[in-house]
């Protein structure tokens, strides 16, 4: 973007020239004032002409800039770990979504509380030699298959919703925060299930969120759809009013989600934060640039001082069309994790 000011002095001619690099220098502009004298104004005018166009061969930046880097963990330090030889119960809460809502759950399946729903406990840890330290967090799901007493969830007398699944969050209900950050690198590498209705995510939530659900801040790092091993969605939701305030991606990806572990993330830095694969941006499926979303509640942050903790589900979609009939096979799945961390 290009303006030009011309002004008559006593001694002279000045021109005041103002060029617009965003993509070399930001938000900022860059201010030039030429002042000439003796020369006509066709003379200055070209000058001018000429600064610009060597202004606009400055090569394009690489997404290596402290806004947009190719790996997010370059130059920052994991802050925290778990790398899953055992569930610490002092870091993760199993059961519903932390909420003060009269029900946590969503979806197809109940959400198992420590030690498990209806004799099945989704929770375990298992060998795999594809992991860093050859253990991997195991969250499963089971179709039970008949009447469930499971508290405040609606689906205990539904057949197609007679499923317990997990879910592990670094909250209570009840509005204790067990880990939490407000900036950084969050990380989980992960294998997805193959199956028609599982809805596996890594995804966070504010705390705040907790005590007050009319408005939330939910960043989905990962959403993915058992039957769909080549895709998944990313989102950013602030739930409530006012200001209510939505966006997503999606993301097709070369490899096989359902066969090989993959590094799912976002960097968060102030009112930014942008989702990762396999520590690449992840690119919006309508422009193509990599995704960069604006949390606008982040001032609402800063002041109550809240932060994100992270929750890592498996669920089932009730969005789609029920498997009939339910093969042996599908009446049972299971999601891995290899670790979860923390880069600041």
């Amino acid at each position: 973007m290009k303006r030009v000011r011309i002004h008559r002095v006593p001694d002279g001619l000045a021109i005041q020239s103002r060029l617009r690099l965003r993509t070399h220098l930001g938000k900022g502009w860059m201010r030039m004032t030429i002042f000439i004298d003796e020369i006509t104004r066709r003379a200055a005018m070209s000058r001018i002409a000429a600064l610009f166009a060597a202004a606009e061969t400055l090569p394009a930046p690489s997404y290596a800039s402290p806004e947009a880097p190719d790996d997010p963990t370059v130059g920052r330090h994991i802050v925290f770990a778990d790398n899953f030889s055992e569930i610490d119960w002092s870091r993760w809460d199993a059961g519903p979504k932390a909420t003060t809502d009269p029900s946590g759950y969503y979806g197809r399946s109940a959400f198992s509380r420590r030690g498990g729903e209806s004799k099945f406990n989704p929770y375990s840890i298992v060998d795999d030699p594809r992991t860093a330290n050859g253990k991997a967090l195991e969250i499963a799901a089971r179709y039970i298959g008949h009447q469930m007493n499971i508290p405040n969830y609606y689906g205990n007398s539904l057949p197609e919703y007679q499923w317990v699944s997990g879910n592990l969050q670094g909250a209570r209900p009840n509005g204790e925060l067990l880990m939490g950050w407000r900036e950084g690198y969050f990380e989980a590498r992960m294998l997805f299930p193959r199956h028609p209705l599982t809805w596996a995510a890594f995804w966070l939530l504010n705390k705040n969120s907790i005590l007050k659900p009319a408005a939330s801040i939910e960043i989905d790092i990962v959403e993915q759809k058992g039957w769909e091993p080549h895709q998944y969605g990313s989102y950013l939701h602030e739930w409530g009013m006012p200001g209510e305030h939505n966006e997503g991606t999606g993301n097709t990806t070369k490899v096989d989600m359902t066969k090989q572990y993959n590094l799912y993330g976002v960097l968060i830095a102030g009112d930014k934060c942008a989702p990762y694969f396999n520590r690449k941006p992840v690119l919006s499926d309508t422009t193509g640039a990599p995704v960069r979303w604006v949390i606008r509640r982040s001032i609402e942050m800063a002041d109550s001082s809240d932060v994100f903790f992270p929750l890592l589900t498996l669920a089932l979609r009730s969005d789609v069309p029920y498997p009939n009939p339910l093969s042996e096979a599908d009446k049972s799945s299971r999601m891995l994790v290899d670790y979860f961390r923390v880069y600041q």
